[in-house]
């Protein structure tokens, strides 16, 4: 067994994505979840009856409030490696966003999982190979119109990972950004079939990703030839907006 990593947002399509490739490279898991429990209970069965050597447990934070953070550290022993995999976004015009969702957004991509890190660092410098990996976006790079919050979001991420990892560069532990473009995702299929095709149609690959086309660079900056990859913003986006 390699270790243990943390993978939030395990329900979602990229977090299970990520949670299986991850299982399959020998790593122990934890499976976060907060409304979805259900589904991070079936991967976690998944997993355990496909890697009976290894542990998986679920574990539940609601990432809007950061003040249960100490509690959910309760839930962790070793942790070697951390995937903020968790996400959400409102289409809009900036101006149309209420305090409420620009709160929201804020807590669960950025403010707790920089607090989980704060507590989390003496345990990934442990094993002297710790490694966080962020799910961040394309629009973290290029923008984007109807998503103004979340875009500046997904960059202070890449701007947060840059800063942090020259914080930690010397107890071992590595911090970069897959930035995917379109994918497949749960939080993709409410566009209509006309919106879908006018995206892929900008695409060079003229499709979306898939949610494993985007876990493969998760486990490739797990791998132990990924150590000196620190900092950087890895764009997966099939030539679009880049």
């Amino acid at each position: 067994m390699k270790g243990w990593v943390l993978i939030l947002g395990a329900s979602g399509d990229i977090g299970s994505a990520s949670a299986r490739v991850l299982a399959a490279s020998g790593y122990s898991l934890y499976l976060h979840a907060h409304r979805h429990s259900e589904k991070a209970a079936a991967l976690r069965d998944e997993l355990t009856k496909k890697y009976p050597q290894q542990d998986f447990l679920t574990v539940f934070l609601d990432c809007t409030r950061p003040e249960k953070v100490p509690e959910f550290l309760q839930q962790l022993f070793q942790v070697d490696g951390v995937v903020f995999a968790q996400g959400k976004t409102y289409y809009g015009l900036l101006r149309e966003m209420d305090f409420r969702e620009i709160r929201e957004l804020y807590q669960i991509q950025l403010e707790t999982p920089i607090l989980l890190l704060q507590k989390l660092e003496e345990k990934l410098s442990r094993c002297k190979n710790g490694r966080i990996v962020w799910i961040g976006s394309v629009y973290g790079i290029a923008g984007s119109g109807m998503e103004t919050f979340y875009s500046s979001l997904k960059g202070a991420q890449q701007a947060f990972c840059k800063a942090y990892s020259r914080e930690v560069a010397t107890l071992g532990i590595t911090a970069n950004v897959v930035a995917p473009g379109a994918v497949d995702t749960q939080m993709n299929r409410s566009f209509t079939p006309e919106e879908v095709l006018a995206l892929k149609s900008a695409i060079p690959l003229q499709r979306m990703a898939s949610p494993a086309e985007i876990a493969y660079w998760v486990g490739a900056l797990f791998a132990p030839a990924a150590r000196f990859m620190t900092g950087e913003t890895l764009p997966v986006t099939g030539g679009w907006l880049y």
